[in-house]
């Protein structure tokens, strides 16, 4: 990332967290072959190209946290959640030492409770693998606080949108938001040709309702269920749901796919707003 340390507006992004610790071990450990996640990797990798300067911190909505009211983090010293199971020893020993950021978590609770959306803080809650298996390609240097923002457990899209919206002035003060999930995740169809079909169909959907004028984007990503295939490519949608954050704080922003790959047997994309 930039040196520049008064940025320009920030875009926001929903990218794919991967599989478990997948950047970080040979996948043909896991039956599939060794490049199997090497273009999203590449992506991670350059994703502080995409920004116009370093930002003063990043907030993360990750698909594996959830909680009754959006939570913000205001642990000072995030330890690792290992919440992944069957993998290598070593990657039992991934360790992501970037600080959090109490004031900001606090600014993020009380940007939520002003749009009437009720909030709450969490000071023991650590990185999950949706955060620090990303950022660990993100922003290796772990130099930028970090705070994270749980998904609210009834999963209910205009939530996540509103959400982001009400999230959206944080960009104009150099803070990074990253909604960080899936656009496919049926685990019963990765590696299988089951997944081929949901996941193409499901990807030209959600590309289209991303790129769509503001306000039709909202209406298409508040009924997502509807979509062909939606429901075949989230069984359960926690993690399409970082996508609505970065959506809303993105609102007036032309949406992108920067990214896309198929992974697995199934497509999966990263989008940008901004």
């Amino acid at each position: 990332m930039s040196a520049d340390q008064t940025p320009a507006t920030m875009p926001t992004f929903f990218i794919p967290h991967g599989g478990g610790p997948c950047f970080f071990m040979d996948w043909t450990l896991m039956g599939g072959p060794a490049d199997t996640w090497n273009d999203l990797e590449a992506f991670l990798r350059g994703l502080g190209d995409r920004l116009p300067g370093k930002p003063k911190g990043i907030l993360v909505i990750s698909g594996h946290w959830e909680e009754k009211v959006f939570t913000a983090s205001t642990n000072e010293h995030p330890a690792m959640i290992y919440d992944y199971n069957g993998f290598p020893p070593h990657t039992y020993k991934l360790n992501y030492p970037a600080p959090g950021a109490p004031e900001l978590a606090h600014q993020v609770v009380r940007l939520l409770e002003a749009a009437g959306l009720p909030a709450a803080t969490d000071n023991t809650r650590g990185f999950d693998h949706g955060v620090f298996v990303p950022f660990l390609l993100i922003d290796p240097q772990a130099s930028i606080p970090v705070v994270t923002l749980s998904l609210k457990t009834d999963l209910n899209p205009e939530d996540h949108l509103a959400a982001g919206r009400a999230l959206a002035s944080l960009r104009d003060e150099g803070i990074l938001i990253v909604g960080s999930g899936m656009s496919y995740h049926d685990m019963r169809g990765f590696r299988t040709p089951a997944a081929r079909a949901p996941s193409a169909t499901f990807d030209a959907w959600l590309t289209q309702a991303v790129e769509a004028e503001p306000e039709q984007r909202w209406r298409a990503l508040a009924r997502w269920s509807e979509a062909p295939a939606g429901r075949a490519s989230h069984p359960r949608e926690e993690h399409l749901l970082p996508l609505m954050v970065a959506a809303g704080a993105g609102h007036a922003s032309k949406g992108t796919k920067p990214f896309t790959d198929n992974v697995m047997m199934a497509d999966i994309s990263a989008f940008q707003f901004g």
